[in-house]
């Protein structure tokens, strides 16, 4: 059972290649930027949020499922990860597997209790759920309010890799979002991925299909939160603190912002987003609140010119070219 759109077509042995073919070259791009003098806290934080991004990317874009919740599942796991290495000494691998198991469990809880509804419902829920943990994290001591966890400490990763030193944290961060993107990318051209794809299309007749479709898009709601996770604890090693910025109905957006610029439902426009928006707000911080028209500006622009986001408009130009 395909699921097909007038901007998608059938996942060919030769698109699946041409796939390989850019990952391998980004892979190659990005393991080369400590050779560059390319500032690395601005690229590790990018790569952190385009596999955040990637993430809501497999929930909406393959989905159809809108959350406007996503920043709790960011936030939980650096508050998490955060406590656990500061104040439980743990090392930084079990710092990382604790923080992306709570957001995995608050996936589970936050999934069962909105997967069953639909549309702007389903959006509004995840949006109230994200913000009730909000003022929960604004309160619980753990936390330490608006100040948040600061000076977190990296330690050695499996006792051998010193996160102290930018080139190697910097390259465990790639590893981790290499990792990230390569699980979602095989999720979503999988039986599973394709059943996801249906429903989003046709929710109706995939359950006439026998399909159980509340129990594919609740995997999809862990499986996706859960990565959100991932990319949160890793974001806490390069910030080395955990904030509430993380877990605020602001960063949803950025969220949903990244994608679209990107292109939604696109398996590289998440990363092209996250990389924009973040590199925007790094060398336009010195406008202060004007950062925040200037995106908007720029979103507006996208959404009029470029209706599939920047990376869905080049794959719709290259195959007329074709």
């Amino acid at each position: 059972m395909s699921a097909l759109t007038d901007d998608t077509l059938p996942i060919t042995p030769r698109a699946m290649r041409d796939e390989m073919v850019a990952f391998g070259l980004m892979a190659v791009l990005l393991a080369i930027v400590p050779l560059t003098g390319i500032y690395p806290f601005f690229v590790m934080q990018a790569l952190c949020f385009a596999l955040l991004a990637c993430a809501f990317n497999l929930l909406v874009g393959y989905g159809g499922l809108l959350s406007f919740g996503h920043a709790m599942f960011l936030g939980t796991a650096g508050y998490v990860s955060a406590h656990a290495l500061k104040v439980w000494a743990l090392p930084p691998e079990l710092g990382i597997i604790v923080g992306t198991a709570a957001s995995c469990v608050l996936a589970v809880i936050t999934g069962y209790v909105s997967i069953r509804r639909q549309g702007i419902y389903f959006s509004m829920i995840t949006l109230a759920l994200s913000q009730l943990l909000y003022f929960i994290y604004l309160q619980a001591p753990f936390t330490h309010g608006e100040d948040g966890i600061q000076g977190v400490p990296q330690g050695y990763l499996f006792g051998v890799f010193d996160l102290s030193k930018p080139t190697v944290l910097y390259y465990v961060v790639l590893a981790g979002f290499l990792g990230g993107f390569l699980l979602i990318y095989r999720t979503i051209n999988s039986p599973f991925g394709e059943v996801l794809k249906s429903i989003r299309e046709n929710e109706p007749r995939a359950i006439s299909l026998g399909y159980k479709t509340d129990h594919y898009k609740l995997l999809a709601f862990i499986l996706s939160g859960t990565l959100a996770g991932f990319a949160g604890s890793l974001k806490v090693f390069v910030a080395q603190n955990a904030s509430l910025t993380d877990v605020h109905w602001s960063m949803s957006g950025e969220i949903v912002l990244m994608t679209l610029v990107g292109g939604l439902g696109t398996i590289f426009g998440p990363v092209v987003g996250a990389f924009i928006i973040i590199a925007m707000q790094q060398y336009l911080a010195g406008y202060g609140q004007w950062v925040t028209v200037i995106q908007g500006v720029i979103f507006v622009a996208c959404v009029l010119t470029f209706r599939r986001g920047i990376i869905g408009e080049l794959a719709r130009l290259l195959r007329r070219s074709l």
